[in-house]
C-alpha cells in the first residue's frame, strides 16, 4: 500500500477512535449528543478529518476499496460548506450507524 494512504487511514482510524473516546466521558445517546454543543463539535470535526482524509486518498487511488467512499467525502462537504444544513439527526445516524462499519474496513487495511 502507498505510504501516504497508509497514514492517511491511521489519521481516519485515530478519528474514530477518538469519536468514541468522547463515549467515556458523555452517555452514548442522541440527546446527550444535542445537547451537547462540545460534544457535537467534536464529533463533527473528527468527522471532517475522516472526509478529508478519504478524500485525498481517493485523489491517488479513485478505486480504493472503501466501500461508502464518496459518501464519507460528501459529509465532509457538507459538514465544511453547508454548516448551515448539518441536521443532528444525521450527525447522529452517521455516528452511530455508520462509523462502526468504516472503523471495521479501516482496521482491516491497515492490518
Amino acid at each position: 500500500m502507498d505510504e501516504r494512504i497508509g497514514k492517511w487511514l491511521l489519521d481516519m482510524k485515530a478519528a474514530m477512535d477518538e469519536i468514541e473516546q468522547y463515549f467515556d466521558t458523555y452517555p452514548k445517546s442522541f440527546h446527550s449528543f444535542q445537547s451537547n454543543i462540545i460534544l457535537r463539535r467534536a464529533i463533527e470535526r473528527n468527522l471532517e478529518i475522516i472526509g478529508e482524509a478519504m478524500n485525498r486518498i481517493l485523489v491517488r487511488d479513485p478505486d480504493f476499496p472503501i466501500e461508502n467512499a464518496r459518501r464519507i467525502v460528501g459529509l465532509r462537504n457538507q459538514i465544511i460548506h453547508a454548516y448551515d444544513n448539518i441536521s443532528d439527526e444525521n450527525i447522529w445516524a452517521v455516528t452511530i450507524n455508520h462509523l462502526p462499519k468504516l472503523k471495521a474496513e479501516v482496521y482491516k487495511l491497515t492490518k
